[in-house]
């Protein structure tokens, strides 16, 4: 398999933008090489500049959940965009698809559009402050919630692949409010709520994506949620990632609870940038024109998005994917451990939902700490040979593998040999 496109590309892309790349992960810095770019996709492939095509894995981090280019999406795309690309102004999309998402989270009254994920948790955490009138924010090590400052700290994902304990430019007043416990450990949050008694909110993913799929214990989130209301602490769910991943819906539901404030993304704008909070009416009139928060964007609510957001969801209802995927999850868990031990290849796999990820040389992965002692050269050998296998993963062990629904039998056969192909790989290499 040839990348000279890609290679010539790459350096193109240098000259102009930070490492040919305008999201880190994408420079493949975990797993070595140069970027791949990619010129087009349909349904369950991708393929590159040099004409390689592979089976999605990634599916844009999350989501392209009926995989790329779905007709009817195409369509209500196509309607939006003889309509104009933005008004700055209110249209009757984002009152549809407000209806929608709140209808798919109880307790959610009001839901406010923004164009990014962490656009979503920067304005979540400015609400809890807001209606609380606490400053303390805890949040879990591992746990990613994108790039706002007071959320750089013991981070996942990016974080980890690059291996740096926050960022460079952050200042330490920052984060002076940004309180750091341990994933499926009630205790480390205990500790936190009987030393201070002005803390805002306690924010995490439900099921995890950014330190690789960690799902939570069933004491651990059940006592979160009983912990975080005994102590009057709102709880924020950052579904970004799991939104409408698992169930149509949110991840938290199928964990046992129920957050007060809830961040989405991803598959909530069919692949346009989109992002979202939501709560309550009593905790969302702290939002300006209602109350004093203020936030604000001259792109929220993009009739495109709203349009390929609409229709995303609509279509995803209609299909009920969700059986499927877990059993889906199932025969590639099944096909990783299965090669693995033919191999000889020490391997875990963890995965919940339409998301799945194997991590090599770790026993078990309940945290941060523990996804940590992964091989990431193992993943690094692993994820080049799925490439040459004509599979498209994440590069960086840290990262979720996502499932979308135009996946068929043939391609699960083709996985299966793949990941057979890739696992005796890793196993020959020293």
């Amino acid at each position: 398999m040839e990348f000279k496109n890609s290679e010539i590309l790459y350096k193109k892309g240098c000259e102009n933008l930070v490492g040919a790349v305008n999201s880190p992960v994408r420079a493949f810095a975990s797993v070595g090489g140069n970027p791949l770019f990619i010129d087009k996709a349909k349904g369950a492939y991708i393929k590159d500049v040099d004409g390689n095509r592979y089976i999605d894995l990634v599916l844009s981090y999350g989501p392209m959940i009926l995989g790329h280019r779905n007709k009817k999406v195409e369509k209500a795309i196509s309607r939006a965009l003889k309509k104009g690309y933005s008004f700055g102004a209110s249209t009757h999309a984002e009152i549809k698809l407000a209806k929608i998402v709140c209808d798919a989270f109880p307790g959610m009254d009001k839901v406010r559009f923004v164009n990014s994920g962490t656009e979503a948790v920067l304005s979540a955490i400015r609400l809890a402050r807001a209606h609380t009138g606490f400053d303390k924010i805890v949040k879990f090590s591992g746990c990613y919630h994108g790039h706002m400052d007071a959320m750089l700290v013991a981070a996942g994902s990016g974080l980890a692949t690059l291996s740096l304990p926050g960022s460079k430019g952050v200042p330490s007043q920052a984060v002076e409010n940004t309180l750091i416990a341990e994933y499926n450990n009630l205790e480390s949050v205990k500790a936190h709520l009987d030393k201070y008694n002005d803390v805002a909110a306690v924010i995490l993913e439900p099921v995890t994506g950014n330190m690789g799929v960690v799902k939570p214990s069933d004491d651990f989130i059940k006592g979160l949620r009983k912990l975080t209301k005994e102590r009057g602490v709102l709880l924020i769910c950052d579904e970004v990632m799991t939104g409408f991943r698992s169930q149509f819906g949110g991840a938290q539901e199928l964990v046992g609870i129920q957050a007060d404030i809830t961040c989405l993304g991803k598959v909530i704008g069919g692949g346009f940038p989109v992002g979202a909070y939501g709560a309550s009416n009593e905790i969302m009139e702290n939002v300006a024109p209602l109350g004093g928060m203020y936030q604000a964007g001259t792109l929220s609510g993009n009739p495109i998005a709203m349009a390929a957001g609409i229709s995303t969801l609509t279509e995803l209802e209609k299909q009920n994917p969700y059986k499927k995927f877990n059993l889906v999850a199932e025969k590639i868990e099944n096909y990783l451990l299965t090669s693995a031990k033919k191999y000889g290849v020490n391997l875990t796999v963890n995965k919940f939902g339409s998301m799945i990820n194997p991590f090599f040389g770790a026993e078990e992965v309940t945290n941060f700490a523990d996804a940590q002692k992964s091989d990431t050269s193992k993943y690094a050998k692993f994820f080049w040979a799925m490439i040459e296998n004509g599979v498209f993963l994440p590069p960086s062990q840290f990262e979720a593998w996502f499932l979308s629904s135009s996946l068929t039998v043939r391609e699960l056969k083709k996985l299966e040999v793949a990941i057979d192909v890739s696992m005796s790989q890793v196993a020959s290499s020293k």
